[in-house]
């Protein structure tokens, strides 16, 4: 007797199965209506790319000529930015990444998805995002181009098919994905993203999409800036035990510095600091003026160090340039905290790079300038992994950036270390807010329909 066809013994029908592919005409449109989504998503991150570069460039000219300036130019952009956020698009504000993880939760009612990711909000993200850099403040595009590209992913649901296999949720899952990938240019880093911040696995019917819609963004990306590694390659000698002692130092102080960090964006971002984040919801547009100028202040002492989302310094830092010191490394920190805390569209994963390859240059400056380059990565990767409390996507990411293939080890090793410290003083950043959206988006109706009903004496009033 034969095996049926479904049995795991039994040889596939190629011409059976060819058939049955090329039948199947509707599931072919809708596979070109995602193709053609994807190469969209990755226009978007690489216009929002060129745009952040440019804008960051406008103020850098304006720094130059008149540094005095930025003591206005920031704060009147940041309290224009704010002010246009709350009041048409407030699910632009902050990095994105949560945004997305919030239209993911299995607690937000499938109609109320528009709150946090849309082709509108992609617009918006992309056109005050921009506007953030060219204020000068201390933020990533990284961020923003998941949400950027979730929104356009999730815009073809509509063009599919009823019976399609793919659901809102595989195309968010992979907008998201392409984001981190045209993004970094990191293929990899796309799809341990998408396991280890959005989905937690990829079913079968998901991982298709995800790859196909990593593969073509990042293809728009390289064909727009090249296949290179965003930080250039690091050159590091044989690594031995003299790295361990530094290596660990590095892992531990990543850690708390990022737990600590994680925990101040959760309760600033959440309104556990009642009397200020009370003045913040009172005059949001006054409270986002006031965190300009402090940003000005802190970028103005810093000699402009902590502008901006900090890749230069990064860069210079790897070359062996002593661009952070261990006291610009704190005012960058501070400074990416308070462009987070005012409200601005802007991400965290640049300036945490840029925070990390500080302290990582802060012990070479001890250990020796010759582990200099290894130590900074290293940094990188832990700092980013604490703050995230993400760490393979943080060692893939920091690893395809620097195309530091030989530290693979050492990457990982410092981003686990740093993960697991961090976890002992901080809740996870984005799972955390986006739980806080999700609460807000479930009560928000139910309190505006309360707002809206009769009080119980104005209907006892009119019974009588």
């Amino acid at each position: 007797m034969s095996a049926p066809p479904s049995s795991p013994n039994h040889e596939p029908d190629v011409l059976h199965n060819l058939r049955s592919e090329l039948s199947g005409w509707r599931q072919w449109v809708d596979r070109a209506i995602v193709l053609g989504y994807a190469v969209f998503a990755g226009l978007c991150v690489v216009g929002f790319t060129l745009a952040a570069e440019w804008a960051f460039g406008l103020f850098e000219r304006v720094h130059h000529a008149h540094a005095w300036l930025v003591l206005l130019w920031t704060p009147a952009l940041t309290a224009g930015i704010v002010w246009l956020t709350r009041r048409w698009f407030p699910g632009a504000a902050g990095s994105g990444i949560p945004q997305v993880r919030a239209a993911l939760h299995p607690a937000l009612p499938p109609e109320r998805r528009g709150r946090f990711v849309s082709l509108r909000l992609t617009l918006a993200k992309i056109g005050l995002a921009t506007a953030s850099f060219a204020a000068g403040l201390s933020i990533g595009r990284e961020g923003p181009s998941v949400q950027v590209a979730a929104g356009v992913m999730q815009h073809a649901r509509r063009w599919l098919s009823p019976g399609s296999s793919l659901d809102a949720r595989a195309l968010l899952v992979a907008g998201g994905a392409a984001g981190i990938a045209a993004a970094f240019n990191a293929p990899l880093a796309g799809v341990v993203f998408a396991i280890e911040e959005l989905y937690g696995r990829l079913e079968a019917r998901a991982s298709g999409v995800v790859i196909t819609a990593i593969v073509l963004a990042g293809l728009v990306a390289v064909s727009v800036f090249g296949n290179l590694s965003y930080f250039g390659v690091i050159h590091v000698p044989p690594l031995g035990w003299e790295l361990a002692g530094p290596g660990l130092m590095v892992a531990l102080g990543a850690g708390v510095a990022g737990g600590l960090f994680s925990r101040l964006m959760i309760a600033s971002l959440t309104n556990a600091p009642q009397r200020l984040n009370a003045l913040r919801a009172r005059w949001p547009v006054r409270f986002a003026a006031a965190g300009g100028l402090l940003i000005a202040v802190i970028g103005l002492a810093s000699g402009g160090a902590t502008f901006g989302a900090g890749s230069e310094a990064v860069k210079q830092m790897l070359a062996g340039q002593d661009v952070l010191t261990p006291l610009y490394t704190l005012l960058k920190l501070v400074a990416t905290w308070l462009s987070a805390w005012v409200g601005v569209p802007g991400g965290i994963f640049a300036p945490s790079l840029s925070i990390g390859a500080g302290i990582g240059d802060a012990v070479a400056r001890v250990a020796g300038p010759e582990l200099g380059p290894a130590l900074i990565a290293m940094g990188m990767a832990a700092f980013l992994a604490a703050a995230t409390q993400a760490p393979l996507t943080a060692f893939i990411i920091v690893m395809e950036m620097v195309d530091g293939h030989s530290m693979v080890l050492s990457l990982m090793a410092s981003a686990m270390l740093a993960s697991l410290v961090s976890r002992m003083i901080s809740r996870p950043l984005y799972g955390a807010l986006a739980d806080h959206m999700v609460g807000s988006a479930i009560t928000a109706p139910v309190a505006a329909a309360a707002a809206e009903a009769p009080a119980p004496e104005a209907e006892t009033g009119a019974q009588r």
